[in-house]
């Protein structure tokens, strides 16, 4: 090449990056159009300059194409592989649902610019679609270690910790968000999120409201104001912003997931029913919607389809563990087969289908339980139970498995036994894993605590799990059963972990006996019940146990309770000796506790007297 050719190269090469510059500004200004055609005149001019490559690459992603845009920023990473184009690779993967893939793409970049924050925070965004949460809430927080007030790595730290839920570590990232953009519809969006999670409902429809000013249009925002509404206890309210919502985007799942639950707890079940059938005919493997519609046709006694549909959890649970031997669920014969039977959800749901255990060792089974440690020492012994073990080492593999043929979930055992409302089988009639002994410690407790030992002897329970998602209608303050106290009874709290407000509630009522230190496994909570001569619970594992062993249980129930309780009725078919106490339409509780005070008199009088 001569001295001219080489000059006129140089000013085609010089022209090309100034039409590349002004195509950055049209980018930047939305002129994606304006853009393209200076990025190909660039290209007429330097076919091989990576900068114009790269950017219609970004203006094709940005205008839907992504085939296109793959194939051009692919183009300019050959040409040089700078860190900003393996991050817009990176996009364009992610748009493609590539996402292994655009990890590659994103560690490169970090290894080529190691102190850059962006790309750190553009990793923590991949991660956190693949649900590898604390691995992208390290990314983030790196991230904010490199810059301190990086938004974009404060939101997506707080995201990383609300699916973590830790919720309270959460809301102080969104609130550093708010301190470094003052009233983002993003940050309002998110920081409602967070508060719903803290059950802080009227907080979170207060920024709700003020993220549906600044997006009118924005279905999440509504679904968001409507799922507040529902969870204050305004069911009615929530049903209008539902339909506003899907006015919008008339076929959004996620709408009329939260419309049919609404649906439910207004108790207008067919048309919750109808809401969700639609949602499996738009999408006929949404497991999450299959399990809904199963609890409605379970919690309005049709076992028949409920059963079935309720298998679906299980590809929602990723907690199962996956087995190469076949799952049995009822069709095969298990004459000399040895099960493997998994505790796949809580307590009370062991507890409550242990009952069929027995009735698989008439049909010739050996059980292998797999249960978590503290219920194994009471599930040991139970008939056909060869053995027992903890169910973390069935999840980590961390120590061989006994040897089994199949394999079956507790909470499919029901299913496998096609039970109906007329066939559920009896609770299991005695636990062997309790001994003697136990009882008579606890036995000996009370004739050293309580003066007069023939008083009846009343526990208490009165929350479950705060992370629960119903726990806000489940559980009530301690404070709220005082009324109770009144009876002439010896009362003794069974309540876990209480809450801080109940701790102090518990100091200050000292007619409460509180014992709970002691109950380390559930062999000792069962030989404290066989103390007692009534039980007061909210929906717990306690009320399933406390049932199971035949003691006269008094379960309390939110207006829409748990499948298992149905609906209009005062007793349970899974257990004889519980009587429900439920909310009304009202939904207060204090209705519910002036009932039970009433019957709690009239049981101890008649206890009393029985004694006597």
């Amino acid at each position: 090449m001569n001295r001219r050719e080489r000059r006129a190269a140089t000013e085609r090469s010089q022209t090309a990056r100034e039409l590349h510059q002004t195509a950055v500004g049209h980018v930047g200004a939305g002129r994606l159009l304006d853009a393209q055609l200076c990025c190909q005149q660039a290209l007429a001019l330097d076919q091989n300059h990576a900068g114009s490559q790269h950017l219609m690459g970004v203006v094709a992603l940005r205008t839907g194409q992504s085939d296109h845009a793959l194939e051009w920023i692919t183009r300019s990473i050959r040409l040089d592989p700078k860190p900003e184009y393996l991050s817009s690779l990176g996009r364009v993967l992610l748009r493609q649902g590539r996402f292994d893939e655009a990890l590659k793409a994103y560690d490169k970049a970090i290894q080529l610019e190691p102190d850059n924050p962006d790309r750190w925070e553009e990793l923590g965004e991949v991660l956190l679609s693949l649900k590898r949460l604390p691995e992208s809430l390290l990314s983030f927080q790196h991230a904010l270690e490199l810059s301190p007030n990086h938004w974009g790595a404060a939101h997506g730290s707080a995201l990383s910790l609300y699916f973590l839920g830790r919720f309270d570590d959460a809301l102080k990232q969104v609130e550093h968000c708010d301190r470094l953009k003052s009233g983002q519809f993003e940050t309002l969006q998110l920081r409602a999120v967070v508060l719903n999670g803290l059950k802080r409902f009227e907080a979170a429809l207060v920024d709700s409201y003020k993220a549906h000013a600044l997006r009118p249009d924005s279905v999440e925002t509504l679904n968001n104001i409507g799922s507040s509404l529902e969870s204050m206890g305004r069911p009615a309210d929530a049903l209008g912003w539902f339909d506003r919502a899907l006015e919008i985007q008339p076929d959004s799942i996620q709408t009329m997931k939260n419309k049919g639950f609404t649906f439910k707890q207004l108790h207008k079940f067919d048309e919750a029913i109808g809401v969700y059938d639609r949602i499996v005919s738009l999408n006929p493997t949404d497991a999450d919607a299959i399990c809904d519609l199963s609890h409605l046709h379970l919690l309005t006694g049709q076992f028949d389809k409920g059963w079935i549909e309720r298998e679906a959890r299980l590809e929602l649970d990723s907690t199962y563990p996956e087995f190469s031997e076949p799952r049995w669920l009822g069709d095969e014969s298990i004459q000399g087969k040895t099960i493997l039977v998994y505790a796949d959800e809580g307590f009370g749901d062991a507890f409550q289908f242990a009952r069929y255990l027995p009735m698989m060792a008439d049909r010739g089974a050996r059980i292998v339980l797999a249960v978590d440690e503290p219920a194994r020492s009471l599930f040991s012994g139970l008939p056909g139970v060869v053995e027992c073990i903890p169910k973390s080492i069935v999840k980590s593999r961390g120590a061989p498995l006994p040897a089994f043929d199949m394999h079956c979930p507790v909470m499919s055992l029901p299913l496998a036994f096609k039970t109906t409302l007329d066939t559920i089988p009896p609770p299991l009639p005695h636990w062997p894993g309790v001994a003697p002994e136990l009882i008579a410690a606890w036995q000996n407790r009370f004739h050293h605590h309580v003066r007069d030992t023939t008083r009846t002897r009343v526990a208490l329970v009165w929350s479950g799990n705060p992370r629960h998602k119903n726990d806000h209608n489940r559980s009530i303050p301690l404070r709220a059963l005082s009324g109770l106290l009144d009876a002439d009874a010896s009362f003794v709290s069974l309540q876990k972990d209480p809450r801080p407000e109940d701790q102090a509630a518990l100091r200050e009522l000292s007619d409460i006996i509180d014992w709970t230190a002691g109950l380390t496994n559930f062999s000792e909570t069962v030989a404290l019940l066989r103390c007692l001569d009534l039980v007061i619970t909210v929906d717990t594992s306690v009320a399933h146990l406390a049932a199971t062993l035949g003691l006269p249980t008094w379960i309390l129930l939110p207006y829409t309770p748990d499948f298992r309780w149905l609906l209009g009725r005062d007793d349970s078919p899974w257990y004889p000796t519980v009587r429900l106490f439920r909310q009304t339409e009202t939904r207060d509780y204090g209705e519910v506790l002036d009932r039970v005070r009433t019957e709690l008199h009239s049981f101890v009088e008649s206890h009393s007297a029985g004694c006597q």
